[in-house]
């Protein structure tokens, strides 16, 4: 929308009036007993509530002391990693698998598992005219906001979408997980179509297919893919699909849950958290980092040259000038990330397949001397590693994958999680979330309008 003169200038004197408000310094978090951004001094997560639904292991209690282990993951006392070891090659239903696992605690027999993604199949479907009426009209070039606006309007479409019962809202919430994919490949489609003047090419999800293989299936015009590039995108699903109630938009699924609202604007609200770029869209910004690594050294098996540019990247003197090496380092996983260690020998196989051995190597090497330099700089004794997200990226890209749709791929898979999370919070019938802020401002006076300066 376009401002006025008289609106330019009057925002622009506000804004620097209110940059004028004091900020609160770190002495002031301190005296005042307050966790900043709900963690600790030493970073770890304040406690907020309990959860049976996954669960994150980073230290361990030896001799008295937390001290850092590898990292461990778990899906209702599950390890991630174990159920990546087991994946069936036949049914590439990894997605499908968790899902079952996090919402219902146990893991699906054969039938149950086939029943499951029959179930999913059905609800893979949207109401009449939404693809026209609602995606096609005003489409953007930001996915998460077109996927946040599709849930929000589904609401329109439900009879019952104020029914907070426990059948009710897993009804909502299987069909959220189910047509996810489909408000995300057709509102980049729609993009491409009316903004960048591409054909429109709508496919509908195949009943036969898995999430993963539907989404290759639907965003590509030939629908065309190989079994592993279904396979690394099913891996990937399956480790994003949970991570503790803790990560900001499982915190925010809880938050707005114990509020007593409905299901569609629940999710919407974990979305527009998952849209942030310190959440959800650390993946794009480890991809543009790695892009400016690639433009900017002439010799990728240089590792002085590698070295000495890296280190400009810390010293905040390249590529955004932030002082972060993108992908390095977790709020939680400092040893390593285990999402990050299954993972990345996925990444080399499909390297291998796409012919980019060459990418990849440079990817292990960065993360390599990325470790030892932030630990150098930094002096961190505990050790720093690689983030699912530094190789996230450069898995999507070699699928084809269009950036716009690297964060909505996250929510694709992360629906799961937000959908366990939410019938958890209403099956515990839990109490409104309201956390305690400190007020600093003292006590002022009130003045008359004819005295104030």
């Amino acid at each position: 929308m376009a401002l006025n003169h008289y609106q330019t200038e009057e925002i622009s004197r506000l804004a620097k009036k209110y940059s004028e408000t004091p900020k609160f310094t770190e002495e002031t978090y301190r005296v005042n007993q307050v966790k900043r951004g709900l963690r600790d001094e030493k970073g770890a997560g304040v406690v907020t509530g309990l959860t049976d639904i996954s669960d994150v292991i980073a230290k361990k209690n030896i001799d008295g002391v937390l001290t850092p282990i590898p990292g461990e993951l778990y899906y209702r006392g599950i390890d991630v990693r174990t159920m990546i070891e087991n994946y069936d090659d036949e049914l590439r239903s990894g997605l499908e698998e968790a899902t079952y696992l996090l919402l219902f605690n146990k893991l699906p027999n054969r039938e149950e598992l086939l029943g499951f993604n029959r179930l999913l199949s059905q609800f893979r479907k949207l109401p009449k005219n939404f693809v026209r009426d609602v995606i096609m009209k005003a489409p953007n070039k930001d996915i998460m906001n077109s996927i946040a606006r599709c849930v929000l309007n589904l609401y329109s479409y439900d009879n019952k979408a104020l029914d907070n019962s426990i059948e009710n809202v897993l009804r909502q919430c299987l069909s959220l997980i189910a047509v996810t994919p489909m408000l995300a490949v057709y509102a980049y489609n729609a993009h491409m179509h009316y903004n960048e003047n591409k054909s429109l090419i709508i496919h509908r999800p195949r009943p036969d297919y898995s999430t993963a293989e539907n989404v290759l299936h639907m965003l590509r015009p030939n629908s065309e893919f190989t079994e592993l590039e279904a396979k690394v995108l099913d891996i990937a699903f399956i480790l994003h699909a949970e991570h503790g109630g803790g990560n900001n938009s499982t915190f925010t699924t809880h938050v707005v849950t114990s509020a007593g609202t409905d299901t569609y604007s629940t999710i919407t609200a974990a979305l527009c958290s998952l849209k942030g770029p310190k959440h959800g869209g650390a993946n794009i910004k480890a991809m543009e980092m790695m892009a400016e690594i690639k433009k900017n050294v002439s010799d990728w098996n240089d590792e002085d040259e590698l070295r000495a540019y890296i280190a400009k990247l810390l010293a905040g003197q390249a590529y955004d000038n932030s002082g972060l090496i993108y992908g390095m380092g977790h709020a939680v996983y400092s040893i390593s990330d285990p999402r990050a260690q299954v993972f990345k020998g996925f990444v080399a196989e499909l390297a291998q397949e796409k012919g980019r051995n060459k990418e990849f190597q440079l990817y292990d090497k960065v993360e390599r001397i990325s470790q030892q330099l932030i630990c150098e700089k930094r002096k961190i004794i505990k050790g720093v590693s690689a983030n699912v997200d530094f190789y996230s990226g450069f898995v999507y890209n070699m699928l084809g994958l269009p950036v716009e749709l690297f964060t909505p791929m996250f929510a694709i898979a992360r629906m799961s999680g937000w959908s366990a999370h939410r019938l958890e919070e209403l099956h515990n019938n839990g109490k409104i979330i309201r956390p305690a802020y400190v007020s600093t401002n003292g006590r002022n006076p009130y003045i008359k309008l004819d005295d104030r300066k």
